[in-house]
């Protein structure tokens, strides 16, 4: 009986040092959410011996880490994102282009968070990602277009740059001073499984160090994985590092290349179809 106690007090005299060390050892805003789930001392032990043994570092433990945070680029994983979006979080997932950044465009907390994590300066704008076509019309304006244009240009590899209009629904902190914004509806269902679900539009941009090559396999930009709350992999993708081809839409009547990227030849000749012809002024 005499030990039972002494073993007793014993845990809880060390309860307070290991909740301190863990919350010491627990730099990130996950570790800190996973302690105060816990319901137990047998669980703030277990937690805490589970932070030590992701602190002790040898190349092993580390990679396992990462890697933790990767999920397949698949459906069961979606609910998983988009949780993670509507949290404020920052994701890395594929497109048909090339690997991005995603976060909700009307969490200015997270989109900030992308702007550090490219270390991207703030007057460079971002792109908007949206589920459908038809979802274009609530953060931009879409009406001085021919009917059917953007059906045909879209889901596919092209930013369709607009003006946001007097009625977006897109904070108006995001680009400040800009009144267009590029917009984005990528032929790849698990992007816009999760802008359908957050039922907002994504913030978008490339995953890569600002001024760095784009990337087109997760491990491209393996180094700022421990900034995002989960990777998305869908394997190499195919289409090279060119990117999506962006097109100025904001004219009417007219268009203008403003990144050939990789469906220049195919977009453009969709526009000439519709009846537009190329902006040759100078911006």
């Amino acid at each position: 009986m005499k030990l039972i106690v002494l073993v007793k007090l014993a845990e809880a005299q060390t309860l307070p040092i290991l909740v301190n060390t863990l919350v010491h050892r627990s730099t990130g805003v996950r570790r800190l959410q996973y302690l105060n789930s816990v319901g137990n001392k047998k669980d703030i032990v277990s937690a805490s011996r589970m932070a030590w043994s992701l602190d002790k570092c040898d190349g092993n433990t580390m990679e396992n880490a990462k890697m933790g945070l990767v999920r397949s680029a698949t459906e069961g994983h979606a609910d998983e994102a988009i949780k993670a979006v509507r949290a404020g979080e920052v994701i890395a997932v594929p497109t048909d282009t090339l690997y991005g950044f995603a976060c909700d465009a009307c969490s200015m907390e997270a989109v900030h968070r992308i702007y550090e994590i490219k270390g991207r300066k703030h007057t460079s704008p971002l792109a908007i990602c949206v589920a459908d076509v038809q979802d274009i019309q609530r953060f931009a304006t879409t009406n001085h277009l021919p009917h059917g244009l953007l059906d045909s240009l879209l889901p596919g590899p092209v930013t369709v740059v607009l003006r946001r209009g007097d009625s977006s629904s897109l904070e108006k902190s995001l680009n400040p001073g800009l009144d267009s914004i590029g917009v984005r509806v990528p032929d790849c269902d698990f992007i816009r499984s999760i802008a359908r679900g957050s039922n907002s539009a994504l913030a978008l941009t490339s995953a890569n160090l600002s001024g760095q090559p784009s990337s087109v396999d997760v491990k491209d930009f393996e180094s700022l994985w421990q900034h995002c709350a989960f990777i998305y992999n869908g394997g190499i993708l195919p289409s090279g590092r060119a990117g999506s081809t962006v097109v100025d839409l904001t004219t009417l009547g007219k268009y203008k290349i403003l990144r050939p990227g990789s469906a220049e030849e195919e977009t453009v000749a969709i526009l000439s179809r519709y009846g537009l012809v190329e902006d040759s002024s100078v911006s």
